[in-house]
């Protein structure tokens, strides 16, 4: 068996204090015997404090944005320290080697090496102004499996998580900054229409793909978003295992990664039985696609 573990919490431009809320989660997690153990998107310096052009998200301003970390830098060194013998999977402001191009940028590590690093693919809502866009989906191996990681919007896109099954992917983390709708937002933000996409995108992507998905969030409230939390586990038929639902907290589940996938996919095999022959649009250029002209809507 292999225990998971998924974070929902806080995190802020604060990093001493990030530092003090992953050490907190790992001791509990180790407590109970966790062996991945998933943090949310932007856990290390907070993410954006707003979506849209709304000033912090002018590209190459440094007003409010998350401190830039380098891969082998000392921020996730110190993750890697407080990890110990424990995989983490966490999220990061990246940047690059020519010191100026950022990434939302995820990393899977334990306290001996980083096993990946993945860059967010997909931007919503002016994020670009922030970020430059990754190009690409790894697979990881690592002493738990086969490790996808994904980054919030990412999850929004099935061909994302679709790539990674094709890859031998049989976890995938979804780490996410996702916060409740904008307008006519729900007075109970689990009954937010933003909190039900949240949720049916990770149960959807993992009965797609028949995998185990790990979806973390952060909670709370940072500059005007307000997070909705909801960290789960996901089995590969689509079934929540455990979830924080809105609030703070660790979501744990014990799995059977190779039982599970035996029993999965002895009948319905969703990535034997596709069939790329007729699936010709999704590798074609949209210059020409028809939902880009409003007469076909």
């Amino acid at each position: 068996m292999t225990t998971i573990g998924s974070v929902a919490a806080n995190f802020t431009r604060d990093l001493e204090q990030n530092y003090e809320t992953i050490a907190s989660y790992v001791a509990q997690a180790r407590r109970r015997a966790v062996d991945f153990l998933v943090f949310p998107e932007a856990a290390i310096g907070g993410y954006l404090s707003s979506l849209g052009n709304h000033g912090d998200t002018v590209k190459n301003t440094t007003r409010s944005l998350p401190p830039a970390i380098r891969l082998d830098g000392p921020e996730i060194a110190r993750v890697q320290q407080i990890a110990g013998d424990m995989l983490v999977a966490i999220g990061f402001c990246e940047l690059a080697d020519d010191g100026e191009t950022r990434y939302n940028a995820a990393a899977i590590l334990d306290g001996r090496r980083i096993y990946g690093n993945y860059r967010k693919v997909h931007q919503p809502l002016g994020e670009n102004m922030s970020y430059s866009a990754g190009a690409d989906y790894g697979v990881y191996d690592t002493p738990i499996g086969r490790v996808g990681l994904q980054i919030c919007y990412d999850k929004a896109f099935p061909e994302a998580a679709r790539v990674m099954a094709l890859r031998g992917a049989e976890i995938i983390a979804s780490l996410s900054a996702w916060p409740a709708a904008r307008t006519a937002t729900a007075e109970n933000l689990q009954d937010d229409r933003w909190t039900y996409r949240f949720n049916l995108f990770d149960t959807a992507r993992a009965l797609d793909n028949q995998v185990f998905w790990v979806a973390s969030n952060q909670s709370g409230t940072f500059g005007s978003l307000r997070y909705v939390g909801n960290s789960k586990i996901v089995d590969p038929g689509g079934n929540v295992l455990a979830t924080t639902l809105l609030g703070s907290g660790l979501a744990v589940a014990d799995v059977d990664i190779v039982g599970t996938f035996r029993t999965m996919r002895a009948g319905m095999f969703h990535l034997r039985d596709r069939r790329p022959d007729v699936y010709g649009p999704l590798v074609e250029s949209d210059a020409d696609a028809p939902w880009r002209d409003p007469a076909h809507a």
